[in-house]
């Protein structure tokens, strides 16, 4: 369908659908090319005279010819879809604009801008002259008369106030999670979830929307970034904005927001650019000032917390097949300022190093690029096999290769980030249950060293035939960028890949039983394959192993950790020396019993996870440990004692009655430190069991100086990091053990 000037273009003949294709081919012929995000754009000049008067316009004009790019990314907030209605409506107000001759399907033909862009000769990262910054702000001051009357229906979700800059800047991030982060989360919320961006993080930032300055509404343009200025060969006027399929209507400090970022100024024009903007807005209309100097950082919070969502998608695409390691340099980069950018905003709890967006981005395009690339199956994945696991008869080197291909392409919820591993879960095809491929993750900062090999651990268990419910160990190698993996049974569930469930708010009594006797049942493996020495001094070693922990804590959180009265290393060990326990036979720990390493079975009882933290000594330690880490009822604890001492022989349970304090006490000082560097550093704070401690950390800090017999400090925290701490509501758990977190 044709738009004015032509009226015989409104009701195209099939003669003319056939110049309409002539004219495209054209265009793309012999115009001049420039890609955009969403459209592909040819100058054509000059018109012939059978295509000018098909275009309406004169023998030899130029003209912009748009093609929508249908594979394109959904990145962008669109108020409007039809960038040419918008334009036949503003240019009652703004001449200067571009006028839609012709839309007909996805081509559109504007009239063509004369001039250079600004670009091309200011271009990205240098100054802008003053001259050109106040013309700049003139076309915003501009902008602000044109009025809703003046423009096209907005979308029913538009706030009904047009001076409303509170319901506007949520109606931005509700729009950012509908129309980009909802339509690319299939195929790409996997990689956000690697990369640490919570499915929720814009929704929670409209929640948390603050309160802002009334402001009259007006057109905006949102994408004035150097590409879309025109320096104009006449001078009259001096700047023409094109490019205006975001245009928007709402609060003009979005659009100076928008502005400023995407300009790439340095940064000492920023202030320059601003006092301008305000100098134009005032002398138009001066209530689009109110509050310019404290509501501002909203709107470029907002401009960073969205575009790590397209930053991170284009970055992700940009990698070609095949790609060399100065593409992927560059993709590592962008995918990092994205999220350092968005890291306040989103309040992320961590920006990965770039080593780990790395390795992230080239399993995604390792997976995505070998299912799109020339027919190539998955068994063209390069990884190294470690023969320290076998492969299985239901596992084999095939499935392994279709397991890693999985990986990089899974979505968000089947992938699981933990305090040292990122886990994601897959479905290979021909084998009958799921599996879990596990990566340590870059930025872990495990403070406890691991004593022996997972997979060598899952290995001895299996090999015992006891009745202890662990993953199996399926396979171990390297992958990607000569990055380690492992691939362990999935234990979510049998059949099919669900979310785990976890007793974290404690275990039922059934519960319980299971789980002593699980531990009873570890004593039965044989330890002399993973370590023939170990455990003998496990006391001692227990006390050097913390002891050696507070000596290598951070310069950080040892100074803070001092202002609390915490001891230092040296204290500690005169202190720990005070206690002893009775020797007992070691067995095989599993370390790290906190409820996230439990999971519910579909038919009752549970399964023991995550063994990166198993040692050999104490079985006592192991009950002791898991009911301080875990919310535990006293009946509930007895129990456990109660079978526990009478599942076992008396050589692991002599002396049980007056050591397992011990342990408890023990477990309650390192919670003081362990969770303090956690809140210092604010290492893994995404992870349950962190999270929960960190929270409880003012109580943790109390048991801990009353166990060591010193005093309590928390009244007066004058560190930031300890203010935040105590500030948090501590609930608790009523009457429990203890709520840390592992290492």
């Amino acid at each position: 369908m044709g738009i004015a000037p032509l009226p015989g273009l409104r009701a195209l003949e099939k003669a003319e659908d056939t110049r309409y294709d002539e004219f495209v081919r054209y265009a793309r012929a012999l115009g001049s090319f420039g890609r955009g995000h969403h459209n592909l754009n040819y100058m054509v000049r000059p018109l012939t005279i059978g295509h000018s008067s098909l275009v309406g316009c004169e023998n030899g004009q130029a003209v912009t010819v748009r093609f929508r790019i249908p594979e394109a990314l959904p990145v962008v907030i669109r108020t409007w879809q039809d960038e040419a209605g918008l334009l036949n409506r503003i240019r009652r107000h703004l001449p200067q604009v571009p006028e839609c001759l012709v839309k007909r399907d996805d081509m559109v033909i504007l009239s063509y801008v004369e001039g250079v862009p600004l670009s091309s000769i200011c271009p990205n990262g240098k100054p802008v002259d003053t001259d050109l910054i106040a013309a700049l702000a003139n076309l915003f001051a501009d902008m602000t008369q044109v009025r809703r009357q003046h423009l096209p229906p907005l979308p029913e979700a538009w706030p009904r106030s047009s001076r409303n800059s509170n319901a506007y800047l949520r109606t931005l991030a509700f729009s950012a999670e509908e129309q980009i982060r909802r339509r690319n989360w299939r195929k790409f919320g996997g990689l956000f979830a690697m990369l640490g961006i919570p499915e929720d993080a814009m929704t929670r930032f409209a929640e948390r929307a603050p309160a802002l300055k009334k402001r009259p509404y007006s057109l905006l343009h949102t994408d004035l970034h150097r590409d879309n200025v025109i320096v104009s060969y006449h001078g009259d006027p001096p700047l023409i904005c094109v490019d205006w399929e975001l245009a928007s209507f709402g609060d003009p400090l979005h659009d100076l927001a928008t502005h400023l970022v995407r300009m790439q100024y340095p940064a000492y024009q920023w202030q320059e650019v601003i006092d301008a903007w305000r100098k134009a807005m005032s002398n138009r209309n001066s209530n689009a000032v109110e509050g310019l100097d404290r509501d501002l950082k909203h709107y470029i919070a907002f401009e960073y917390a969205q575009s790590v969502y397209p930053d991170v998608m284009r970055a992700a695409t940009s990698l070609g097949d095949p790609f060399d390691q100065r593409d992927l340099d560059a993709a590592v980069h962008a995918v990092h300022r994205a999220l350092a950018s968005a890291e306040e905003p989103l309040r992320l709890k961590r920006v990965p190093d770039k080593g780990e967006i790395e390795r992230t981005l080239f399993r995604w395009n390792e997976s995505h690029g070998v299912k799109a690339s020339r027919g190539r199956t998955p068994l063209q994945i390069v990884w190294k096999q470690d023969h320290r696991v076998t492969l299985r008869g239901d596992f084999p080197a095939e499935a392994v290769s279709e397991a890693l291909c999985a990986e990089g392409a899974a979505s968000a919820d089947r992938v699981f980030k933990g305090t040292a591993h990122l886990n994601t879960a897959v479905e290979v095809p021909g084998v009958p249950f799921p599996v879990m491929v596990r990566r340590k993750v870059g930025g872990a900062n495990p403070r406890e060293r691991r004593f022996l090999n997972e997979h060598a651990v899952l290995n001895a268990i299996e090999r015992s035939q006891v009745a202890v419910r662990a993953p199996r160990a399926l396979a171990l190698g390297t992958s990607g960028l000569d990055e380690a993996f492992t691939i362990h049974s999935y234990e979510g569930s049998s059949q099919e890949i669900r979310p785990p469930d976890h007793p974290e708010h404690g275990l039922t009594p059934h519960e319980a039983d299971d789980l002593v006797d699980q531990l009873a049942a570890l004593t039965q493996v044989d330890c002399a394959e993973l370590d023939p020495i170990a455990g003998v001094d496990f006391y001692w070693e227990l006390q050097y192993e913390l002891v050696r922990m507070v000596n290598e804590l951070p310069k950080a959180t040892s100074e803070v950790a001092r202002e609390l009265g915490l001891p230092s290393s040296y204290r500690l060990l005169e202190i720990l020396e005070r206690r002893t326990v009775v020797p007992r036979r070691p067995a095989l720990l599993h370390g790290d019993l906190n409820p996230w390493n439990l999971v519910r079975r579909e038919g009752g009882g549970l399964t023991l996870i995550d063994w990166e933290m198993a040692m050999i000594g104490d079985p006592l330690y192991d009950l002791v440990r898991h009911i301080h880490l875990t919310p535990t009822r006293p009946e509930i604890r007895d129990r456990m004692y109660r079978r526990w001492y009478r599942s076992l022989p008396e050589e692991y349970t002599k002396g049980w009655y007056d050591d397992w304090r011990v342990y408890r006490w023990m477990e309650i000082v390192r919670s003081a430190y362990v969770d303090l560097d956690r809140l210092v550093t604010a290492d893994s704070l995404e992870a349950p069991n962190v999270r929960r401690a960190v929270d409880a950390y003012s109580r943790t800090l109390a048991d801990a100086t009353a166990a060591l017999g010193l005093p309590d400090r928390r009244t007066r925290p004058a560190n930031p990091y300890l203010a935040r701490a105590f500030m948090r509501r501590d609930d608790g758990e009523a009457q429990t053990v203890g709520v840390s977190a592992d290492m």
